[in-house]
């Protein structure tokens, strides 16, 4: 029984449960991986559009190692809302999960606006964020992404509903797929990362509410930039990038890692935004190699609940 914040609700999964709490007066929904694991636990945060089954890729890469926790953000997925709300409240609901969860130490995984959150929660929690792991993002992120047009648009919805009902079919990626938006998503056209857009990537963004959009495209327009507050964070970073990321630049990625004090930084050549899609094997490698590398300094038993 959760009595400050709710009651808890779960809904029975094969891989990883799902509940919900309540933040300011709104239900919001959470995946939780990694029942009884005696680690520091994993707060996962998705990008836009997301939700946290697109950070299955990540909790799988973890799986035994680390407890993992990933939010449905504020008027994302599961996590709906009605009325417009201002990018703090991303923080304001995650400082609450964490003590709704009992995490008194984490780390925190963020991917592309989750990396924005995350690093905003590092500066706001810092006895709390152990370290972070930041994932095609920058503390001022710039975009290259060239002008579309009304065929990207239509190659795009037909190559995500053949896509839905067929994943990963190399017909559908060959003529659509390629053709499509995801071409500056994506620069290995796999089967495998195709299959991600269909079973992650597609749900989430026909459940990201425009609200969500609204406060993202609000900070984005008034020029959002953190990298003068980044000497601050004086904890353990990984941040991978993609070498053709159109969405956030290589250039944005790098100019954060290296106003990071203590920052390792991987740049995977031909991938784009969606990389951890395009070679999830690799990029889970990597990233259970620098979790195991570092001395966290604390006691390997949290106070979490026990999902």
């Amino acid at each position: 029984m959760y009595s400050q914040w709710g009651e808890a609700t779960t809904y029975p999964e094969e891989s990883g449960q799902r509940l919900a709490f309540v933040s300011m007066g709104l239900r919001l929904h959470y995946r939780a991986w990694g029942a009884g694991i005696p680690s520091l636990p994993i707060l996962m945060l998705h990008g836009h559009p997301g939700d946290a089954d697109c950070m299955t890729v990540f909790a799988e890469a973890v799986a035994g190692l680390h407890p993992c926790v990933a939010p449905d953000l504020r008027g994302y997925g599961r996590s709906q809302v009605t009325d417009p709300f201002g990018m703090s409240a991303h923080l304001e609901d995650l400082q609450l999960l964490l003590d709704e969860l009992g995490w008194q130490d984490c780390l925190v995984l963020g991917w592309s606006l989750g990396g924005i959150l995350a690093l905003e929660l590092a500066l706001r929690l810092p006895e709390r964020v152990k370290g972070l792991v930041l994932v095609a993002t920058a503390a001022c992120p710039r975009s290259d992404h060239p002008p579309t047009d009304i065929w990207d648009q239509v190659n795009t919805g037909i190559a995500s509903l053949i896509n839905w009902a067929w994943p990963g079919w190399e017909w559908n990626i060959d003529t659509f797929g390629r053709r499509s938006l995801y071409r500056y998503l994506l620069q290995q056209h796999t089967p495998t990362a195709y299959r991600y857009l269909a079973q992650a990537a597609l749900p989430a963004y026909l459940q990201t509410s425009h609200h969500a959009s609204q406060a993202l495209g609000t900070a984005l327009r008034q020029g959002y930039n953190r990298e003068g507050a980044l000497h601050q964070i004086r904890i353990p970073v990984l941040l991978m990038a993609a070498e053709q990321d159109r969405h956030i630049t290589l250039g944005s990625s790098a100019a954060t890692a290296q106003a990071l004090p203590q920052c390792t930084w991987i740049a995977y050549p031909n991938t784009a935004h969606l990389f951890p899609w395009e070679i999830p094997a690799q990029v889970g490698q990597d990233l259970r190699q620098w979790l195991r590398a570092q001395d966290w300094g604390i006691p390997s038993t949290p106070s979490a609940k026990v999902y």
